[in-house]
């Protein structure tokens, strides 16, 4: 292989896993310090948080949170929903126990329950947009077994070259030998 293709194999091969890093790291990396990502599905958020958005949640203290905050929490075990608190409920009866009501920023209307304390994750930090895409793609066959192929190809590509060189060098020493 000769140097200038090389060398466009080196930057190719760097940017391909540069990108894998940066993909890992925005998609689960982030928990190393205390984020979640979630997938934005539908547009009651808009225009804060976009349909196929990444938004990053750190769990907050339910005492911190006040009227306007967004708040990511359980509806129950197969759903988290991100909305903005409007107003705060205090129980006379329990002061411990507050509850939340909220509602979508493009919804017209309230949500039809309350959320209790309990089921707060926490507060969206930041988001990413469009990333939500990539994530759910890729945490749904068929987008695992692409995803974990395309790891499979990067590897071969970033060694490959050092493989055929080895073998040029051990034909050029036969050569000379010979």
């Amino acid at each position: 292989m000769n140097s200038a293709l090389r060398r466009v194999w080196n930057v190719v091969s760097a940017l391909l896993a540069g990108a894998a890093v940066v993909l890992a790291v925005a998609l689960a990396g982030v928990r190393l310090v205390g984020l979640t990502p979630y997938v934005v599905l539908s547009g009651s958020m808009e225009p804060t948080y976009h349909v196929g958005s990444l938004i990053y949640v750190r769990s907050v203290d339910h005492k911190e949170l006040a009227s306007g905050d967004p708040i990511t929490y359980m509806i129950n075990q197969d759903t988290v929903v991100t909305h903005r608190i409007i107003e705060v409920l205090e129980s006379k009866d329990e002061p411990e126990t507050i509850r939340y009501i909220t509602k979508g920023d493009a919804n017209s209307a309230a949500d039809g329950s309350p959320v209790h304390y309990k089921n707060i994750i926490g507060r969206p930090v930041f988001s990413i947009p469009y990333l939500g895409y990539v994530s759910n793609f890729i945490q749904n066959p068929p987008g695992t077994y692409i995803a974990i192929a395309l790891g499979a190809v990067l590897i071969l590509l970033v060694f490959l070259p050092d493989i055929f060189i080895g073998e040029d060098k051990k034909n050029k020493d036969k050569q000379s030998q010979g």
